[in-house]
């Protein structure tokens, strides 16, 4: 675990990376005072949902966010203090921030480490009903789908509500009701900040996310002190893939009320005792990469050390991109666009789940898509003579009225599709059938990438394999 510095006055610096850790991304908040955080790492959400997104923010609370610096501005000490202010006529406003970086995620084996020293809003009792501080995740797969919660993945580092002295930990993941995430509850757990209060004081908050063991692992701390964990084996497989085989953004807020401090409370907050004017203090946020190795163009990196050429672990071979396990071709780069392409053999992905195939053949599919998300595939050759049709084997259990596209782009998954086809229930999500499109005449070698759009929130189809012709 790396060495922290727990306590102590605000404005401190990152810690640097212990050892056998690397540090990925961070930010200290050491602007001018009274300057919003760096546009570079950070947007700013405003208003009451995002556009097209739930009222709200999808949990009831009542604060407009804003871009003022009354509610979200450094401080000239190196915080960030993001303040809900209640004004005359009795209407919340407060701030909140999220990463522009959506690829947090640890290194295969490896593991990742997303920290942050912060400060509770200094308040409790009746004068802190309806405070909400939050230091968070999604998925990538949520940016610019807003329906696709809890699937996606949320990891909550640090929760609190209505002053009460503890922190909550928790998962959000798998469907939208119940599930094997309990939701809306989540898995969570809590703790009491060691040492001093949660309320007025600094306290470092952090999530290892480990892949270097079986089954993978998710660990919540705070001031190094472990107090939850969930694995990997407490789910169904395409339930922890949706939820954690991809990115994820960083999330700084303070809400006001809500789904959250409500039930909590036992009353609607806030409330007219509820004191505005009370900040939370981050001091900073860092990221940081253990072990494991990622491959780019033949460079493979292992623990954070470049190596060129080939390297083997554990009865896997990564050369030149390409990762290969018991002869099947799991990842990497190139191939004819005339060959079967295996759906699961993506480099990239947002809100994609792998899982076991009963079509002919075997093997696996991916499973869970939904609209917004994607897979990637580079390298596609397909030659001097011009492509014009692809097809894919496809299946789904989708309910009643649900259905969408999948859609081939070229180079750039915001590009414009050049075929799609459409797909509603087969007859269940391992009924398979083989769908045809015809596409824009390709040559060339291109980055391919598979999306996935549907007017419905909910899953409409797995993909086992696709492949393109000439005619």
């Amino acid at each position: 675990m790396l060495c922290l510095g727990l306590f102590g006055t605000a404005g401190a610096a990152v810690p640097p990376a212990g050892s056998g850790w690397s540090l990925v991304w961070s930010d200290d908040f050491s602007g001018a005072a009274g300057t919003l955080p760096s546009s570079s790492n950070w947007i700013i959400d405003t208003g009451h949902s995002y556009p097209g997104g739930a009222a709200n923010w999808g949990t009831g609370e009542v604060q407009n966010y804003t871009s003022s610096t009354a509610n979200l501005s450094q401080d000239g000490s190196g915080d960030l203090r993001i303040t809900p202010i209640r004004d005359s006529a009795g209407n919340w406003t407060s701030g909140r921030v999220e990463t522009q970086r959506t690829d947090f995620q640890p290194p295969a084996g490896g593991k990742l480490r997303i920290e942050s020293r912060i400060q509770m809003p200094n308040v409790t009792g009746a004068a802190a009903d309806g405070y909400w501080p939050a230091f968070w995740t999604l998925g990538a797969g949520y940016r610019g789908n807003y329906w696709n919660w809890p699937s996606i993945g949320e990891f909550d580092l640090m929760e609190n509500v209505n002053g009460v002295n503890q922190v909550w930990g928790t998962l959000h993941c798998g469907t939208g009701s119940g599930g094997p995430c309990n939701e809306t509850t989540g898995l969570g757990a809590t703790h009491a900040c060691p040492g001093s209060a949660c309320q007025g004081n600094f306290h470092t908050y952090a999530l290892e996310w480990d892949r270097s063991v079986s089954p993978q692992q998710l660990r919540w701390y705070v001031d190094g002190v472990q107090y939850h964990s969930v694995n990997a084996s407490q789910m169904d497989a395409a339930t922890w893939d949706a939820a954690t085989n991809h990115g994820h953004f960083i999330l700084l807020n303070v809400a006001m009320g809500g789904a959250f401090p409500d039930p909590v409370a036992g009353h609607q907050t806030p409330t007219s005792a509820t004191q505005s004017g009370v900040p939370m203090l981050v001091d900073y946020v860092a990221v940081y990469s253990s072990g494991g190795s990622t491959t780019t163009g033949g460079t493979t990196t292992t623990g954070g050390t470049a190596t060129g050429g080939t390297t083997t672990t554990g009865g896997t071979t990564t050369t030149g991109g390409t990762t290969t396990t018991g002869g099947t071709t799991t990842g990497g780069t190139g191939g004819t666009a005339y060959s079967t392409l295996q759906a699961e053999s993506f480099t990239q992905q947002s809100g994609v789940g792998v899982e076991a195939c009963t079509d002919t053949g075997g093997g696996q599919d991916i499973a869970s898509l939904a609209n917004g998300d994607w897979a990637y595939y580079p390298g596609i050759d397909f030659g001097s003579t011009a492509a014009h049709q692809f097809k894919a084997r496809v299946a789904s259990g989708a309910a009643g009225g649900v259905s969408g596209l999948v859609e081939v782009r070229l180079d750039s998954r915001t590009s414009t599709p050049i075929g799609s086809f459409a797909v509603a229930n087969t007859g269940g999500w391992q009924s398979w059938q083989t769908i045809p499109a015809n596409i824009s005449a390709v040559t060339g070698k291109h980055d391919v990438y598979l999306t996935f759009t549907s007017g419905q929130p909910a899953d409409f189809v797995n993909v086992n394999w696709f492949t393109f012709s000439q005619t």
